[in-house]
């Protein structure tokens, strides 16, 4: 009786100290060696192994053994279902107690560790819903009380499989965070591709030559241009086909913040170091180490702010707001202005040093007023994301439309543009956008009014052209006929009263000269 208490007195001494191992921030490997170590020392459990089973498979690997000074084994040691004792307990999952080693054919003895005169005691590890994840296995120091010792390594086991759960949810959803980074990344490349900055007209031509060439390089682009040119696309275009498109990739509008905000938004701040700051907060330079740092409307900044941006710019570091310590990053800067800052650099608004420092790579967007031959293909491209957006509505733009906008200034650049498009998808019930609909979105009556209007180019449409259906084909041939009806009707070979019953029942909408 004496020898029984004396037995539960040390398991209990040993479920303790394994319950602290258990739940301390160790890995688990390190987790499941001391367990074995104190499984050893404590309650006479001498050369314990404990082995997983392998996700990629069925089989279980050796993952901690405790070897009493022996040696551990040199390479990995696996057992499959029903291999030898230990694949007879993964099979079976249920706990196997040999008295004797010597006695039992199915022992392989891969590791050379146990003790032929001994017994063994090996417990299957379980986790939710009688998942088998491994199993836990040593040799009592002696064949007293052989039942006891196996509910004592059942419950080391069940403690065991706690851990591996945990383990096992952790990596699941690393896993599922790697896999749904590599997604994002992919759809960022995919986004930000060359593909997605629209057009061929020579000056955009020449702005995919540039980007090319910037993004093998970590050096300073400055993009310039009007609002609604794509200065933010061309940006994350740089970013994402670069060196640094690994690294984070950072935006900040500087003419969105008054000096005392962008200085903590750009460089942190220190807790305390203003009403308000309860804790310390990393900058926007900060977090953009190794990646890319985009600065909207540099040009919009005071002057005594540009002496404390260019000194990052010029040597790479920087102290927060209410610190001390220096703090150098390494962060490619792309920025963006509408600006004319020669003109503000003559007054004096913009600091000259800063201007050279920022204006190393410069990209000029063209107004989309320069390269309207980029209309349709664009109108294309940001119907398909409209479409995307309404659901995947059909949405469908005819030439008379597209001929309408040929014709408008575009004074908001593509972002205009995106915007009249948008506005006509959700005017048109059926999801073609003809001419009638986009004159619906007052696009017309603003060109007739001249308040947008230019000397055009030539429209001229082939009206032979067997893909136009009878309604675009009577649009086309009364803008080239300025809408005269006895001048359409001739280039249709049709009498004024043909084109006059055309018209009717088509729904045409007359334009007013």
């Amino acid at each position: 009786m004496t020898g029984r208490i004396q037995l539960i007195e040390a398991e209990l001494d040993a479920l303790y100290l394994i319950s602290q191992i258990l739940n301390s921030a160790h890995d688990l490997h390190a987790k499941l060696q001391g367990v074995l170590e104190i499984l050893h020392k404590k309650s006479g459990m001498r050369s314990g192994m404990i082995t997983l089973r392998e996700i990629e498979n069925k089989g279980m690997i050796v993952c901690a053994v405790h070897t009493d000074g022996t040696g551990r084994p040199t390479h990995p040691v696996r057992y499959n279902p029903g291999e030898g004792l230990m694949g007879a307990i993964l099979a079976e999952g249920s706990t196997i107690v040999v008295e004797k080693v010597s006695e039992e054919p199915r022992f392989l003895g891969r590791l050379g560790l146990y003790d032929p005169e001994l017994p063994f005691i090996g417990s299957p590890i379980y986790i939710e819903k009688g998942e088998l994840v491994g199993v836990l296995a040593a040799q009592p120091d002696n064949s007293q009380m052989l039942g006891e010792r196996a509910r004592f390594m059942e419950m080391i086991a069940n403690l065991i499989a706690q851990s591996v759960k945990m383990l096992r949810i952790i990596e699941r959803k690393q896993r599922d965070l790697l896999s749904e980074r590599d997604q994002l990344k992919q759809a960022l490349i995919k986004n930000y591709g060359f593909e997605n900055i629209i057009g061929h007209s020579p000056p955009m031509l020449k702005v995919f030559d540039l980007i090319r060439q910037v993004a093998k390089w970590n050096t300073t682009v400055l993009i310039r241009g009007e609002s609604g040119t794509g200065k933010e696309v061309v940006a994350n275009s740089i970013h994402f086909n670069s060196g640094c498109a690994g690294g984070p990739f950072l935006k900040l509008n500087c003419a969105a913040l008054p000096d005392t905000l962008l200085e903590s938004e750009l460089f942190g701040h220190e807790k305390g170091a203003f009403s308000g700051a309860v804790n310390q907060r990393k900058g926007r330079f900060e977090l953009a180490d190794n990646g890319t740092l985009f600065l909207d409307e540099i040009g919009e900044i005071s002057a005594s702010f540009q002496a404390k941006l260019l000194r990052v710019l010029q040597e790479g570091e920087f102290e927060r707001v209410g610190g001390s310590a220096t703090i150098k990053v390494n962060v490619r800067i792309i920025a963006a202005t509408n600006r004319n800052l020669e003109e503000e650099v003559t007054k004096g608004a913009f600091r000259e040093d800063l201007y050279y420092r920022l204006n190393v790579m410069p990209i000029n967007m063209p107004p989309l007023r320069d390269r309207t031959e980029d209309i349709p293909e664009l109108a294309e491209f940001l119907l398909g994301r409209i479409s995307e957006q309404q659901g995947g509505r059909p949405l469908d733009i005819k030439e008379s439309a597209i001929r309408l906008l040929m014709k408008h200034n575009w004074p908001g650049n593509v972002r205009e543009l995106a915007n009249r498009l948008e506005r006509a998808a959700i005017m048109s019930a059926n999801g073609i956008i003809d001419r009638d609909v986009m004159v619906s979105t007052g696009l017309e009556d603003e060109i007739g009014t001249g308040i947008s209007s230019k000397p055009q180019k030539n429209l001229s449409v082939d009206l032979n052209d067997e893909s136009m259906d009878d309604r675009e084909r009577v649009i086309a041939a009364l803008e080239q006929s300025g809408w005269v009806q006895a001048k359409a009707a001739r280039l249709l070979n049709m009498t004024p009263r043909q084109i006059a019953y055309r018209i009717l029942t088509l729904d045409i909408t007359m334009k007013q000269i």
